[in-house]
């Protein structure tokens, strides 16, 4: 069957118009939310933990709209579109990771912290120091992240307003129109953070993963339905429109790629593996995640809402496979990555087939398109709020109110300056992501997964479960994890080398991976171990008072 499509076809006024309505109406109805809440939030409760009041089952919701991020509707369906069966390995790699949170990380947490990670890590520990490291890295690994939802608001609007190279919008042309998307989206985030804080950014996210969910079931069904329920022949002409034949559901396209160089094989296999550790290990560690414990009221409810977002996420993951595949078999890898190169607007394309399918001609598509569009947005705006607020809370709780004024800030002091720096980081993820615009989101994101594994997660178990683990263990994780993940992504073909690097005319990468996880991950836990044993300080009462605590909740806030 040949694919009836080509990409971003519809660029009427019809479809601008319909796409630009359902934007603003998304737009319009958040910051509703967000004024509203901005009026229950009256402390420093309220703004970093919605005041502990969600149930297991809103806060389960709210932690799939933060972790279904763009790199999740549009990157790894791009990914599978473009590479098959190697492209699922992101959503089995996402999803893993949960097991990890939920055993590990969740109830734990939410019993021995109060409103951020590093909580839990100074509560046995010089507060000062280790304060300062964890808001480092926190800062470090939101950025990352942010960085993957700007270049997919990029990517999308250029297919949602039809501007192609050649055409222009309000008198821009694709790169600039990208330009001022991200712009615009990074304005929002601001403005939900600034006003809303955590009340406000999680009932975004509630809202946010209710459409995702419904918007991602319709395609599901209707991909279906065209085959009548046919897997085989969805994945025969997949396979038969990727323009890589059988290949294409067979592992090697893009990892473990079998070349005449036999160190061009291993790295690519090294690299398959490198991923796979990030994402499984990264979910544990990430600051958006591990402030969403803190929002309800017991451990119990804790758990459960990591359940409920285990549920959520896997049903979506599910998703993920019909909407890359039918990607491929309706739309065609050629015409996904004419329109993006990187495969990032595989989804809406899709969406536009099946509306000239189902609804008619080129009306149709623009309706469909337009529907897919406004919540692919409201992903983006979902979760870059959630992870602006969990970089500002880290400045502002740990580094301003601990570090900066040694536990005597006042709670509007520290609220105001949250907010401040909710503007800043903000701003810098903005500027970065304009460069950035040429990779796949789903790949950044699984850097930012390898950062916060290397950083943040040695630190948290050593924490929570080695007795011995001292400040100085704590600051040589810290930043040897973090040091170590930001270097050899900075030498990697990520940044230079390569024609999708984000600096692609340049040559300074001498690390042979796109992920560090394989080296940075071991290095964090090891440097952990080599700064616990060089010291002395040892204070076994006061791990025995976090052991009681994390496992009973007696005295969690």
């Amino acid at each position: 069957m040949e694919p009836h499509f080509l990409a971003a076809e519809v660029s009427t006024s019809t479809s601008r118009g319909l796409t630009i309505t359902l934007f603003l109406v998304f737009v319009a109805v958040t910051l509703a939310i967000t004024i509203w809440a901005s009026r229950q939030t009256k402390t420093a409760t309220d703004f970093y933990a919605g005041g502990r009041q969600f149930s297991g089952f809103q806060n389960g919701m709210a932690i799939g709209g933060d972790y279904m991020s763009a790199a999740s509707f549009l990157g790894i369906a791009g990914l599978i579109a473009l590479y098959g069966y190697d492209g699922f390995l992101y959503s089995i790699g996402f999803l893993v990771a949960w097991l990890v949170a939920l055993l590990l990380v969740a109830e734990y947490l939410r019993n021995a912290g109060r409103y951020t990670m590093a909580d839990v890590l100074a509560f046995r520990m010089r507060q000062r120091p280790v304060r300062t490291a964890a808001s480092a890295s926190t800062i470090v690994v939101s950025i990352f992240y942010l960085i993957a939802q700007m270049v997919g608001a990029g990517a999308l609007v250029s297919l949602l307003l039809g501007i192609k190279p050649d055409t222009t919008f309000l008198g821009m042309d694709a790169d600039t129109a990208k330009v001022a998307t991200i712009i615009l989206v990074g304005a929002l985030m601001i403005i939900y953070v600034i006003v809303g804080g955590m009340k406000g950014t999680t009932y975004v996210q509630i809202v946010k993963a209710f459409m995702l969910m419904t918007g991602a079931l319709l395609m599901t069904i209707l991909v279906l339905a065209h085959y009548k329920f046919n897997l085989s022949q969805l994945l025969g002409d997949a396979a038969a429109q990727s323009g890589k034949g059988d290949a294409f559901l067979e592992p090697g396209l893009r990892y473990g790629v079998e070349s005449a160089s036999a160190s061009a094989t291993f790295y690519s296999k090294m690299d398959l593996l490198s991923l796979g550790i990030a994402l499984v290990l990264g979910t544990a560690g990430l600051p958006h995640i591990l402030t969403r414990f803190y929002t309800v009221p017991t451990s119990k409810i804790a758990r459960k809402s990591v359940l409920w977002a285990i549920g959520i996420i896997g049903t979506f993951y599910l998703f993920t496979l019909a909407l890359g595949f039918g990607a491929a078999a309706l739309v065609g890898g050629a015409n996904i990555t004419a329109q993006d190169k990187a495969g990032n607007t595989a989804a809406p394309q899709l969406a536009q087939a099946l509306g000239v399918d189902y609804l008619g001609g080129e009306t149709g598509g623009a309706v469909l398109l337009a529907v897919i569009a406004a919540v692919a947005f409201a992903t983006i705006l979902a979760v870059v709020a959630g992870l602006t607020l969990a970089s500002s809370s880290s400045v502002a709780h740990d580094f301003y109110a601990n570090v900066m004024r040694r536990g005597e800030a006042s709670e509007r002091d520290e609220v105001r300056v949250a907010r401040i720096s909710a503007l800043v980081i903000g701003a810098v993820a903005i500027a970065l992501s304009i460069f950035a615009q040429s990779l796949n989101v789903a790949f950044l994101v699984a850097l930012a997964f390898a950062v916060a594994a290397s950083a943040n997660l040695p630190a948290i178990l050593y924490s929570l479960f080695w007795r011995r683990f001292n400040t100085s263990g704590a600051l040589w994780s810290i930043y040897g994890g973090l040091t170590a993940a930001v270097v050899l992504v900075f030498f990697s073909p990520v940044v230079s080398g390569s024609a999708t690097a984000m600096f692609p005319d340049s040559d300074w990468h001498f690390f042979p991976l796109s992920n560090p996880g394989i080296i940075s991950i071991p290095i964090g836990f090891l440097c952990g171990w080599i700064g616990t044993v060089i010291s002395k300080e040892d204070d076994s009462a006061k791990y025995a008072e976090l052991e009681v605590r994390s496992l009973t909740g007696h005295g969690a806030h």
